[in-house]
């Protein structure tokens, strides 16, 4: 008996530890987010750690279970996050949740998972509500614009029981069922073809709808296109803006089965949540939907306001005294849209137009190849240096493997350093830095790393004075493969005999051994990165994974020396042609490009988006109309660096090796 019971009590102490633990865990939590300290002695005040709106809790579960303790006269649960607050009407009362609460497992409600809530006292909980948000302009939501009745006879019309070679045109998509009517609306492409509508028109059933909506004055046109998808709990669809070329103005779009919330986000970072309410229709027209990016983050609950319990028009506040969790149901959309017969004439579309005159060349000679580069590399690197800066911070590690190899006093050129990311990670190295960009030359001495401005192509450093030499992210910004191989012949040049150089070079291949690089990965999971929007036009900003690029670049469609047109190449020719412009996060159809950098926080006008732009950086027109730059890049296919490296006699490439999307050598001096 006493040994159970010794066991007994070591397991109650081990609980206890545990629950101590967990609650000074989410004491510095709060600290770090929020900036609210927890105290140890008792107030009216509590925070309930994983009892919160971002980890499944209801604020009617959560209210349920901290009135059985007394009366609450707050209840605070932020949007997204995993902790509540409770303010009491006495002190005993909270002491007695305290007791009661802390360490006690619960089964969420709508998820039937199980999590055990750890309490604190707080003094005052101060919480700043986000300002009220207005819909974006020309939105409209008009509720029960159908009856129950007309909504169930719409749901029963659609017949998702037929085959998908229909003149309906059925699919079944990743993330949800689709049927198209009028036209087919192409996703690989995000259009339709004009010239092949389809068998037998919009269903009747649609008809006395639409001549509402005409009569009312939601639309100007009767649609011809009709589009129903069904999502069930979980489902969304990405952020996109319909294609301007494709459809008229108006997009109207009826939303049947449940009610949903829609995300709307500006090019200025701006977001909207909107409730669309059951047997609601949603108007998009004008600038809401030309500029604004809409979708629905896949998920299988919202984030509502209490008050309404999801039936509130208008937008989603952030007020945390009336928020809750409202369970998705299968949501059926019809979402209607009048072809368009005439080119668009939005701003968007126009600068759209300008950028075709402008669009830069492959160039041909030498001086065309510096102007493309001074205008397409050097001057960009000017302008984005701060931002660009501050997404490279992550040393690769093979890269890092190479600086610590290398024997205690070496000196090394960093050729192209960019900001300095690699001169301080051996700091039993004597290292410098040159760079094309005066702007990122000065980010490294405000590190109080040594580097200075100079041209890849001329190294104002004694010939034979290195040990070692780096070029990361460097050469695949010339322009042509004579200014590329003289770019290699400068690295050799540096080196003393038996010195070694490391080169990498963004790759052709971003698919390598059925193996996607962390560039394609990431197309979709950074907090950092904005949508690509149907338009074409890419807006992603580029991460970490994708190459340092200094601002020594360049880029050219001739294979260099002709070795990579026997090494499987599948890249476009580009000769005589415009640089295409790459979708950033996908896979390239051409070696020689133009690469988008969105700039954060850049110039641009009120009323104005974001849109891509192809004027040289520094002109007058990328100033006034876009953030947007675009740098020059020649993507090397397989072999290609290293065929050019072996052309050098005074090398020998010791190592070829990919690495995330990129190749990579490493040279010795002979």
């Amino acid at each position: 008996m006493e040994v159970k019971t010794s066991k007994d009590h070591l397991k109650i102490h081990k609980l206890k530890k545990k629950i101590l633990r967990k609650q000074v865990r989410a004491q510095h939590t709060l600290m770090r987010h929020e900036d609210i300290e927890c105290i140890s002695h008792a107030t009216q005040s509590l925070v309930i750690a994983n009892a919160g709106l971002g980890n499944g809790m209801s604020r009617h579960q959560l209210l349920r279970i901290v009135e059985e303790y007394g009366l609450v006269e707050t209840l605070l649960m932020p949007p997204n996050k995993p902790y509540s607050f409770v303010k009491y009407g006495t002190t005993e009362e909270a002491k007695k949740a305290f007791d009661a609460l802390n360490g006690k497992e619960v089964t969420l409600e709508d998820f039937g998972q199980n999590i055990v809530l750890y309490i604190n006292f707080v003094e005052k909980v101060f919480w700043q509500n986000a300002a009220p948000t207005s819909l974006p302009p020309g939105l409209m939501v008009i509720e029960k614009i159908i009856s129950p009745e007309e909504e169930r006879r719409m749901l029963e019309s659609i017949d998702w029981t037929a085959d998908e070679d229909t003149q309906n045109a059925q699919k079944t998509l990743k993330h949800r069922k689709v049927k198209h009517f009028g036209y087919e609306f192409c996703y690989d492409n995000n259009n339709v073809d004009k010239d092949k509508p389809l068998p037998g028109g919009l269903p009747e059933i649609c008809d006395l709808f639409l001549e509402k909506c005409l009569k009312q004055g939601y639309i100007q046109h009767k649609p011809d296109q009709l589009t129903i998808n069904q999502y069930e709990p979980g489902q969304g669809i990405p952020p996109h803006i319909d294609t301007h070329s494709a459809f008229e103005d108006e997009i109207i779009s009826l939303s049947l089965g449940s009610e949903i919330v829609m995300d709307f986000k500006h090019p200025d970072g701006r977001t909207v949540a909107v409730m669309l309410p059951r047997c609601s229709l949603l108007v998009m027209a004008g600038e809401s939907r030309y500029m604004w990016t809409h979708g629905i983050t896949p998920r299988k609950y919202d984030v509502i306001q209490a008050s309404e319990l999801g039936q509130k028009v208008g937008t989603i506040t952030a007020d945390v005294g009336d928020l809750t969790l409202n369970r998705r149901e299968t949501r059926t959309s019809f979402t209607f849209r009048k072809v368009r017969r005439s080119p668009c004439n939005c701003s968007k579309c126009l600068e759209k137009g300008q950028q075709r005159q402008v669009q830069p060349s492959f160039p041909h000679s030498e001086m065309e190849a510096s102007k493309l580069e001074q205008e397409y590399v050097h001057k960009v690197y000017e302008e984005i240096a701060t931002h660009f800066s501050s997404t490279r911070h992550s040393p690769w590690p093979q890269i890092v493997e190479f600086l610590r190899s290398l024997p205690k006093g070496s000196i090394v050129a960093d050729v192209g350093c960019g900001n300095g990311k690699y001169l301080g990670i051996n700091e039993d190295l004597y290292m410098v830095g040159c760079d094309r960009s005066k702007n990122l030359v000065d980010i490294c001495g405000e590190k109080n790393f040594q580097a200075f401005v100079c041209d890849a192509l001329s190294v104002p450093i004694r010939s034979g004075s290195c040990d070692a030499c780096i070029s990361i992210a460097v050469i695949h910004h010339f322009s042509t493969a004579e200014r590329r191989l003289a770019t290699i012949r400068e690295l050799a040049r540096l080196l003393r005999p038996g010195g070694m150089a490391l080169i990498y070079v963004w790759a052709m291949e971003q698919e390598y051994k059925n193996q996607k690089s962390k560039y394609l990965k990431e197309k979709n999971g950074s907090k950092d990165k904005e949508e690509e929007i149907s338009t074409g036009v890419a807006q992603t900003p580029l991460s970490d994974q994708m190459p340092d690029s200094s601002s020594q670049d360049s880029a050219c469609s001739d294979q260099l020396l002709n070795d990579s047109k026997d090494k499987g190449c599948d890249a476009e020719p580009v000769a005589d042609s415009r640089l295409p412009v790459h979708t950033n996060r996908t896979s390239f159809h051409s070696q020689d490009l133009l690469v988008p950098w969105h700039l954060k926080g850049g110039p641009k006008k009120k009323g104005e988006s974001a849109d891509t732009v192809l004027f040289p950086a520094g002109s007058k027109e990328s100033q006034e109309l876009s953030p947007v730059f675009h740098r020059y890049y020649h993507v090397f296919c397989e072999g290609e660096l290293e065929a050019a490296c072996r052309s050098l006699d005074c090398v020998r490439v010791q190592k070829s090796y990919y690495d995330q999307g990129n190749w990579c050598v490493v040279l010795e001096k002979l």
